[in-house]
């Protein structure tokens, strides 16, 4: 027969994730947050969140499920799941329980960390031995944006609660409301993200472009520009696509005479609208290019081996930062669009959502459209193909 911990994943499954939004957040911890309230909505929701998951990886190609990275990821999250139903029982009127909740919380975060880098590494293990196939590139793309989203919801969830709840609650940004800052300045945090990947470029290129934003509040002219919003994904997505715009421009104008172009932030906001861009004049992507930036199948490159000699992290990395940057922008209901003009440069956008009660998590729920998904393989090509040049000469006759 199946085992317990089988019959609760199927169990949780059924349920539906409940989105939250930034509001309600926000809400919450600002009205002396209760922590039995956040440990009876958390230890269902977290296992509601896990089981969704846990089933989809099953639907996977098998050849792919298979791998050592992947069976390393599911191990994980199978122990995270087991640790949590111990809670399924215990009353949040023990203080106990409500002490080793925090700790496990925090247990099951670090055994987190490194989920992006392992799934990435069991994707270059189903590469090297089966090569690159297109059914499964559709289902690998289609898979890690609901799993990768997934796992940044399940990690707002534990942060919020650990930082309200954990030691460290007073000494955490005395303003944020967990990881929320309900006055987040968004100059300020692209400010931060510019010198970050200004410090790598540097490193490793011994130059860097400089920074010009501008700030376009339509609906209070002259103030400050902020939102409410999470800073750290915020500084996530900018720091990604500064590094990116850094590294095009300066190997661009490496051996020009003229200096190098300055990288540009326009920040602006609008009725529904926080806006981000980010332009460059570091000679763009050819469009056939654009969508392997985002492809998982393509754009994992072999983990960097480090060069012992070399210190400085190159600016590439997994080549997983722009799928992920705009999981970050989707998961409160904003975006990310890149616009290349090859031969000249690239603008890269990020929407978020002005209003915080707008901005609801956008989660994954494992129901039937999800399995169809899996089952159907990529349309035939109703699309015509490039005829080759001897059919060309043939007609010509």
């Amino acid at each position: 027969g199946k085992s317990k911990v089988t019959h609760k994943i199927e169990h949780y499954s059924r349920f539906s994730p409940s989105p939250m939004s930034i509001k309600q957040f926000l809400d919450f911890g600002e009205e002396n947050a209760c922590e039995k309230t956040s440990y009876i909505f958390l230890r269902k929701e977290l296992a509601v969140r896990l089981a969704n998951t846990m089933r989809e990886v099953t639907v996977l190609p098998a050849n792919l499920q298979s791998q050592p990275s992947v069976k390393l990821v599911e191990s994980w999250y199978s122990q995270s799941f087991e640790e949590l139903l111990e809670y399924e029982t215990r009353s949040p009127e023990d203080p106990r329980t409500l002490y080793d909740f925090l700790e496990i919380l925090i247990k099951i975060q670090n055994r987190h960390n490194d989920v992006v880098p392992t799934m990435a590494q069991g994707v270059i293990e189903y590469k090297e031995k089966f090569g690159f196939d297109p059914f499964i590139s559709s289902n690998v793309q289609y898979f890690l944006d609901r799993f990768y989203t997934n796992r940044i919801s399940f990690r707002m969830l534990i942060n919020q609660h650990t930082l309200l709840f954990g030691d460290t609650a007073c000494l955490a940004q005395p303003k944020h409301i967990g990881s929320i800052d309900p006055a987040c300045d968004v100059a300020e945090v692209v400010r931060d993200a510019y010198e970050t990947a200004k410090m790598l470029c540097e490193q490793y290129y011994m130059t860097a472009p400089e920074l010009k934003i501008e700030e376009l509040n339509s609906k209070a002219p002259k103030k400050p520009i902020q939102v409410v919003y999470v800073p750290s994904h915020l500084f996530h997505m900018l720091f990604e696509l500064f590094k990116n715009s850094m590294r095009a421009t300066v190997e661009l104008y490496e051996n020009s005479s003229e200096g190098l172009p300055p990288v540009k932030a326009m920040v602006t906001l609008g009725k529904e609208d926080l806006s981000i861009k980010i332009s460059d004049k570091g000679g763009g992507v050819p469009l056939r290019k654009i969508d392997r930036l985002f492809n998982y199948m393509y754009s994992t490159a072999p983990t960097p081996r480090l060069d012992p000699s070399q210190t400085a992290v190159p600016l590439a990395g997994f080549g997983y930062g722009l799928p992920i940057t705009r999981l970050y922008a989707r998961y409160f209901q904003g975006d990310l669009s890149l616009y290349s003009i090859e031969g000249f440069g690239t603008d890269a956008v990020i929407h978020l959502k002005a209003l915080s009660s707008e901005s609801f998590e956008r989660l994954p729920v494992f129901n039937k459209s999800a399995w169809r998904h899996y089952q159907t393989g990529p349309e035939a090509d109703d699309w015509s193909n490039p005829s080759t040049a001897k059919h060309l000469q043939n007609t010509a006759r």
